[in-house]
């Protein structure tokens, strides 16, 4: 099979993301500072190394395809629809929503582009569903950093812990 040249826009366009989405987690990997930054920290590294593997699928699939994957720095910045990661040190707090954005805009145009590509590859469509699947449980644990709970715990009487 041959890509189509909507097909291979399309992957393309998963692909800066994917590109984008490993470059600026390193970068808030490198700057976050803070409150749980060791959490963090590593979380990142784990949505970054996943963001590299599923690039280097989504590029290797369009090979697959007999297209051509653009993972070149001008490539990037202009077909990506994250948006830029501010430079200096960044706080926990702020590195969560901007993490939580990132990728959440990489699931974006994963569903944008799913209906078209399922048309035409159902295999590739297939690998969007793992990409969408893993990225969305990132969004949700790094979000979870900074929400509020919302269960009011009470202590039932007589399970005090005294305090010496």
């Amino acid at each position: 099979m041959k890509a189509s040249p909507t097909l291979t826009d399309n992957m393309q366009a998963v692909l800066v993301d994917l590109i984008e989405l490993h470059l600026q987690g390193k970068q808030a990997h490198w700057n976050v500072v803070g409150k749980n930054f060791r959490d963090l920290h590593l979380q990142l590294d784990e949505i970054i190394d996943d963001a590299r593997t599923f690039a280097d699928e989504m590029a290797e699939r369009m090979r697959a395809l007999h297209a051509v994957p653009d993972g070149r720095s001008v490539a990037v910045a202009e077909g990506t629809r994250i948006q830029p990661f501010p430079a200096g040190l960044v706080s926990t707090k702020d590195t969560v929503g901007l993490v939580v954005n990132m990728l959440n805009a990489s699931v974006k145009t994963m569903r944008d582009v799913h209906d078209q590509i399922d048309e035409e590859d159902p295999t590739t469509a297939d690998l969007l569903h793992g990409f969408i699947a893993k990225l969305e449980q990132y969004a949700w644990m790094v979000d979870a950093e900074n929400m509020e709970p919302t269960a009011e715990v009470v202590t039932p009487v007589g399970t005090e812990h005294a305090t010496v």
